[in-house]
């Protein structure tokens, strides 16, 4: 008699905690001075959040994606998370306060450069105690994605939680600023942009002084440099990635970009160098088209 045993493959979960906003973009040649009305070329209203946006990219590449945010009681919430299902994140954890949901004003001027107002409305009131909850009903969760853009003692108890459990934790601190030491302990791949980092090391953007930051913290340092590719710190090695040389429609979200793809490349044990030239495309990808998730896709 033939005995079959059937396993059952369990994908690696990534849980993003953090923030979902709508964009409410709009495209001029330049952006107004000081008491300047200047006419745009166009506008669009999108999904986005940093937090958002990094669970998307997870989720269209294919990971087992999670999304732990706020929303509020508003024309928004229902929106957002039809987005997350169509873009293969599950919802079943998003918090619901009254009030209203984040939303982010941004400028793209004829360069392809952004400038964003984040207005955090529900996304400040995400609870702690429920993400950790509901962290412990998913399960075998992988990795843990944060950013700075809600309360940064929600991230302090979450990556805690997760040092505890010997879940791999990703940090974006974005918008960039200074991190608690015992913050950090619980951080095992810090990624900053170029002015994320001189605002988290006050200091100047050089090899030196990337070195040097990175010997103070135990997290794995990666530096994202837009066109110029990223820096990863090796064993007291700088490690150089280029990115390839595309057309720049619209940088919104790029780095989101990196940060979703990479922690996709790391669930899915990429080698280090892999992940982050995988990320690297992935993010030089997005910057092609406008808007920021509508920006993202699946393909190579």
């Amino acid at each position: 008699m033939k005995i079959f045993l059937y396993f059952e493959i369990m994908n690696p979960k990534i849980c993003v905690v953090g923030s979902a906003n709508i964009d409410q973009i709009s495209y001029a040649q330049r952006v107004p001075l000081d008491g300047e009305t200047v006419f745009g070329d166009s506008y669009q209203m999108g999904f986005g959040g940093k937090g958002a946006n990094q669970a998307v990219m997870a989720g269209l590449l294919g990971a087992d994606t999670y999304m732990i945010a706020c929303l509020g009681t508003d024309v928004y919430r229902d929106m957002t998370i039809d987005n997350f299902k169509e873009k293969n994140v599950k919802t079943d954890f998003i918090q619901i306060v009254d009030g209203s949901s984040g939303v982010a004003p941004i400028w793209v001027d004829g360069n392809g450069q952004n400038r964003i107002i984040v207005i955090s409305g529900a996304n400040d009131q995400i609870d702690s105690k429920k993400a950790i909850k509901s962290l412990g009903e998913i399960g075998n969760v992988s990795l843990i994605v944060g950013q700075a853009e809600i309360p940064m003692e929600v991230n302090y108890e979450v990556f805690k939680f997760a040092k505890r459990n010997n879940i791999t934790t990703i940090f974006n601190p974005a918008p960039g600023r200074l991190l608690d030491e015992q913050f950090l302990e619980n951080v095992d791949w810090l990624i900053p942009n170029e002015t994320e980092f001189e605002i988290i090391s006050n200091t100047n953007l050089t090899k030196e002084n990337i070195l040097k930051y990175s010997n103070k913290i135990n997290s794995k340092l990666i530096v994202t440099l837009g066109e110029e590719g990223a820096i990863f710190v090796n064993d007291d090695i700088i490690e150089e990635f280029k990115a390839p040389n595309v057309d720049v429609i619209d940088t919104t979200g790029a780095g989101d970009a990196f940060v979703g793809a990479f922690s996709f490349a790391l669930s899915e044990n990429y080698s280090v160098s892999d992940a982050i030239n995988f990320a690297i495309n992935k993010a030089s990808l997005s910057v092609t088209k406008k808007g920021t998730q509508s920006s993202y896709s699946s393909s190579e």
